[in-house]
């Protein structure tokens, strides 16, 4: 399974989504620094809102194989613009949660996902597990394998390793 980096601002549901992917029963908790096991990592919120500890994204999204905006669909703004993609070097995907909020936007984070670069975009909701499977079922997918001479053509284009080479 991929490792799955998690980021987002706090209250977005990061830890309650780690417990829904490993089926865990669901029970609050603060997360206070960042988290890591085999298969997630969880920043805590503060780390996504502040200028100054945003750094630290930039230095564990190199330790998973995938990185995933999380944001609640009643949230009432954006943390994550245009350019957010730029230092990050793995897939970028986006996670819509609590998309059951009776002030629920789906539309509009899928937008604000969609304008930070996300390639692929989950709705899910932790706590009825709507949307989690679908989200596992991409993470079990086998990370492409290249030989170096294949790694060199695609570095030529100026693509990722998951990018596509473009058609002749």
């Amino acid at each position: 399974m991929k490792k799955l980096f998690l980021m987002g601002r706090s209250e977005a549901g990061k830890t309650s989504l780690t417990q829904a992917l490993k089926g865990e029963e669901l029970h609050y908790i603060k997360t206070q620094y960042t988290n890591t096991d085999d298969d997630t990592i969880d920043s805590p919120g503060e780390y996504a809102e502040s200028k100054h500890f945003s750094v630290g994204l930039a230095c564990f999204s190199f330790e998973a194989d995938v990185v995933a905006i999380v944001q609640a669909a009643d949230e009432p703004y954006n943390l994550f613009g245009p350019g957010g993609r730029s230092f990050i070097l793995r897939p970028y995907i986006g996670i819509i949660t609590k998309v059951d909020s009776p002030y629920a936007n789906v539309p509009m984070v899928r937008l604000w996902m969609e304008n930070a670069g996300c390639e692929r975009i989950f709705e899910v909701n932790n706590v009825t597990r709507e949307g989690v499977d679908e989200l596992l079922a991409y993470l079990e997918e086998d990370l492409p394998k290249l030989s170096m001479e294949e790694a060199k053509l695609k570095q030529s284009f100026g693509l990722n390793d998951w990018d596509p080479l473009p058609e002749k």
